[in-house]
């Protein structure tokens, strides 16, 4: 008798490969989780296995495959009124088009992210998401853009870091 395993199993194990390190390994086994998903009708699942999955690519320095991975993810999370999956869908496509050096791109899709992640009340993920759309404009020489991208990821967060406090006052006394 064959023993088949469930698409949670599938995802358990390549969650598992991931953590561990080996990233072929990953990638190889959250593509079978995202199939396995889509056999049996769950697409929000199987978009957020391919999201797995291009993390892991992103972390072996496949930066094409990654974003072919995450790409329209958002439109199934989007369809199935998950903000915060689609947010982070679309940070993963911004991560792959930053690695590609596509910044005007990447951009737009981590201001996409933020949008919807607040949206969503996620307002821990959505600093990071700003921090890195912050780094992004620090590096491309747009200096104002950097210091709103930041502020905005400070505003909403109740409970800040103590660095977080000394970000917030030296952007408060930027000018």
């Amino acid at each position: 008798m064959l023993y088949k395993l469930s698409p949670q199993e599938i995802a358990d194990q390549a969650k598992r490969t991931y953590l561990a390190g080996d990233y072929p390994a990953a990638i190889k086994a959250f593509a079978e989780a995202g199939s396995a998903y889509a056999e049996v009708g769950n697409a929000p699942m199987s978009a957020e296995m391919k999201n797995n999955q291009s993390v892991a690519l992103l972390r072996d320095k496949q930066a094409q495959a990654a974003l072919d991975a995450a790409l329209d993810t958002d439109v199934i999370f989007a369809e199935a009124g998950d903000t915060r999956h689609q947010g982070m869908a679309l940070a993963n496509q911004a991560s792959a088009l930053q690695a590609l050096k596509r910044f005007r791109e990447a951009i737009d899709f981590y201001t996409r992210a933020s949008d919807a992640l607040e949206k969503a009340g996620e307002t821990d993920f959505r600093l990071e998401v700003m921090q890195l759309l912050s780094a992004l404009y620090l590096r491309r020489f747009k200096f104002i853009d950097a210091i709103i991208a930041l502020q905005s990821g400070l505003a909403p967060v109740k409970n800040l870091t103590p660095k977080q406090r000394i970000m917030k006052i030296l952007l408060f006394f930027r000018l």
